[in-house]
């Protein structure tokens, strides 16, 4: 009994180990804009920007296929402004500014 114990406490720590190498390695910077761009939309999904959502739409509003934020229709000229200004001021995780209209 005592072999098992010990066998899986060196199995569980290589295992650790090796998933604590795999996650330096692979690690993946994400776009911290699209959550505050998600955030700023209304969240309704409706698809009317021809977009899958408001987190596609979010994606390609920071990433620069969207060029423009009136594209979504539901969200009201304040908002979009505030969205346009967000997205023109704030690098992305390597630096870059992506610039869309209002």
């Amino acid at each position: 009994m005592l072999e098992a114990v010990l066998m899986m406490t060196i199995l569980g720590l290589i295992l650790g180990l090796l998933l604590a190498i795999a996650a330096k390695v692979f690690y993946v910077k994400v776009d911290q804009r699209i959550e505050e761009v998600r955030a700023m939309l209304p969240g309704l999904d409706c698809g009317g920007c021809g977009y899958a959502g408001c987190n596609a739409f979010a994606e390609a509003l920071c990433s620069g296929d969207a060029k423009t934020v009136k594209l979504c229709r539901p969200s009201k000229p304040a908002a979009r402004e505030a969205i346009a200004e967000y997205i023109n001021k704030t690098p992305d995780a390597d630096g870059n500014i992506t610039k869309v209209d209002f």
